[in-house]
């Protein structure tokens, strides 16, 4: 039987990227769920004309953002099997979908995370102190849980039902580590696939400032914390 894939992209401020991420989105995907999370732009215009569902998030944060596409999931009457996250920003590579969700269909993994590899990203696609926050989050995560997770990036997919037991509760920029933390802790299974990454359209609003890096990392590092007592 053929998987229900929903694609769900947090987006801010991205009108000059959104058209061409929704249309480099593989045809298998059911529906494609743009959350604008109070853009200023014509994000979401531009994402109702390229053929996706358009919610609206006036509370800021990557979280938040994520959290109404799940309560949008819950109510929908639609069946749902794989849920696949993406960046708004068109630094992902969306046609690698397939590779992303086939340890799912094929081999019943709970979850996949697309790993940017330095060979496979453009140069200066990830910003100096991304790659430290990277380096030392996955460090820990190993240190503290074995996890043989090596990135924190967006793309990824995830069973439906396995993102429900998760019980995610991050609302800004801890949503990532939180859902990887959480499926150490549950003894779900998981892997990585190398993901192709190229430089972002736009400026972002984490990497691209110092206070948004600042707030990212210590979110961040006080989720693994927090789980590495409990």
């Amino acid at each position: 039987m053929k998987a229900a894939v929903n694609v769900i992209i947090p987006a801010l401020n991205e009108s000059a990227a959104i058209s061409k991420v929704i249309g480099d989105i593989p045809d298998f995907v059911q529906e494609i769920i743009v959350v604008d999370n109070g853009s200023t732009d014509t994000t979401a215009e531009m994402a109702k004309n390229a053929g996706a569902t358009v919610l609206l998030e006036s509370k800021k944060g990557y979280g938040h953002a994520c959290l109404k596409a799940l309560d949008y999931l819950k109510n929908s009457d639609q069946k749902t099997d794989i849920v696949v996250f993406l960046d708004g920003d068109y630094s992902d590579y969306p046609e690698q979908m397939s590779d992303i969700i086939t340890p799912i269909t094929d081999n019943n993994m709970d979850f996949v995370l697309g790993s940017r590899k330095k060979n496979l990203s453009e140069k200066g696609a990830m910003q100096p102190q991304q790659r430290f926050g990277n380096w030392l989050a996955t460090r820990l995560m190993t240190l503290f849980f074995n996890s043989k997770f090596t990135d924190l990036g967006p793309f990824r997919a995830i069973k439906y039902e396995v993102l429900n037991s998760l019980d995610m509760k991050d609302q800004t920029y801890g949503w990532t580590v939180e859902m990887q933390l959480k499926i150490l802790k549950q003894n779900f299974t998981y892997c990585e696939i190398p993901a192709k990454y190229r430089n972002r359209i736009g400026v972002s609003k984490v990497s691209g400032t110092l206070k948004g890096t600042i707030f990212a990392g210590v979110k961040i590092l006080i989720w693994i914390f927090k789980y590495s007592f409990k």
